[in-house]
């Protein structure tokens, strides 16, 4: 891992290395679901945006397309979306989701 001292003395770790201890345990079922025909309405497209892990995409056609495998399950998307009815998300089934691990 590779870290470099800061001004604050806090240590910046790259991004990289903070993903390197992350476990994604999938599940057959999407615990964020998005419907790409209601974000055709939105004019900020505020989760491609918000989203820490940049797992949300516009198209041409104005929809989103989202990836959940490597979702944080931070919940940002869900409330920075302004389209009633785009984003649906619930926590993973049991056992599943993210697992952050220590370095």
């Amino acid at each position: 891992m590779s870290v470099h001292p800061t001004p604050s003395g806090w240590s910046e770790v790259s991004f990289e290395d903070r993903m390197a201890l992350v476990d994604f345990r999938l599940s057959s079922r999407a615990h964020i679901t998005v419907d790409g025909d209601a974000c055709r309405g939105c004019t900020t497209k505020a989760c491609v945006t918000a989203c820490p892990a940049n797992l949300f995409v516009p198209v041409s056609d104005g929809s989103i397309v989202f990836n959940y495998e490597q979702c944080f399950e931070c919940g940002t998307c869900y409330l920075v979306c302004d389209e009633s009815g785009a984003i649906t998300w619930t926590y993973p089934d049991g056992g599943h989701g993210v697992v952050f691990h220590k370095s």
